[in-house]
């Protein structure tokens, strides 16, 4: 089985995927997935033990993972969840960062500013879905990934997830409240009370953030050019967008089994993964 974490700056996904019955070299099939919290100050006790438990919950034996593979947009989480791997999977993880074959060049001015899930967003909706392509990740903050009809990352936009905008109104006012992010329930967009006001104002101000974003990126990139969305609130936003045509939940772990694929060359040697369970 292969396991694969995508490390968030809110969230924690993590997937495992097992062999194709034709092809031991191929992980194709999802058995499980979990979201946890994104918690930095955790030691690698405290993650190993809730990994191994996410796993006893599903009935998986820990060592039936053969690979890891890692895409982390928090650095001070990349040295706990290595000594994790090791420590509790006997493992070395495979991280996405540079020298890493991702099959997709980079036309941003410095490659190495670029996020590592925005990367593997952008192979899995190429590798999905063709190109031109934009994906739309509502996470922490919302990115706008563009990809080109050849495969190449060309850039995007990154704006305040709705999450955050939420947070911010409700602190830097004394009266309004905290609620839920969610369509209004009402076909007006008028509230006529203050949750209802402020539901309205977060969910068509943040779509009309979003159609207004990928209105020009469609323009830029021409009509034919796909959109995806991905992250916690996608099928929220995406179910009054005019321009998003898909939802992944799964975008960013396919992109990361992809990856993991085309680095053959830099997976552990059984020597090296036996040296690691000694440890």
């Amino acid at each position: 089985m292969l396991l694969l974490i995508d490390v968030g700056n809110t969230n924690t996904v993590l997937g495992l995927y097992s062999a194709a019955e034709n092809d031991a070299e191929k992980y194709s099939k999802l058995i499980a997935h979990w979201r946890v919290a994104t918690i930095k100050t955790q030691t690698v006790d405290e993650y190993g033990v809730l990994f191994r438990n996410l796993f006893a919950m599903d009935n998986i034996e820990v060592k039936n993972v053969q690979g890891i593979g890692i895409s982390s947009v928090v650095p001070p989480m990349d040295s706990t969840l290595r000594e994790v791997c090791e420590r509790y999977f006997h493992l070395k993880p495979l991280f996405i960062e540079p020298g890493i074959k991702t099959g997709m060049p980079v036309q941003y001015d410095n490659p190495a500013e670029v996020g590592a899930d925005r990367i593997v967003n952008g192979v899995a909706a190429f590798e999905k879905f063709g190109g031109p392509c934009i994906v739309v990740d509502f996470g922490t903050a919302t990115t706008f990934d563009a990809v080109s009809k050849k495969g190449e990352y060309m850039g995007g936009v990154i704006a305040p997830g709705i999450g955050i905008s939420a947070e911010a109104l409700f602190e830097r006012t004394a009266r309004l409240p905290r609620v839920d992010i969610r369509k209004p329930q009402r076909t007006s967009v008028i509230g006529t009370n203050t949750v209802g006001s402020v539901q309205s104002g977060l969910y068509y101000g943040y779509l009309g953030l979003v159609d207004g974003i990928l209105e020009r990126l469609v323009a830029e990139m021409g009509s034919e050019t796909k959109v995806v969305a991905t992250g916690g609130l996608a099928a929220l936003i995406a179910s009054g967008s005019k321009y998003i045509t898909a939802v992944d939940d799964l975008l960013t772990l396919d992109g990361l089994r992809i990856i993991w694929e085309r680095n053959a060359h830099l997976r552990p040697r059984a020597a090296d993964a036996a040296g690691a369970k000694r440890k």
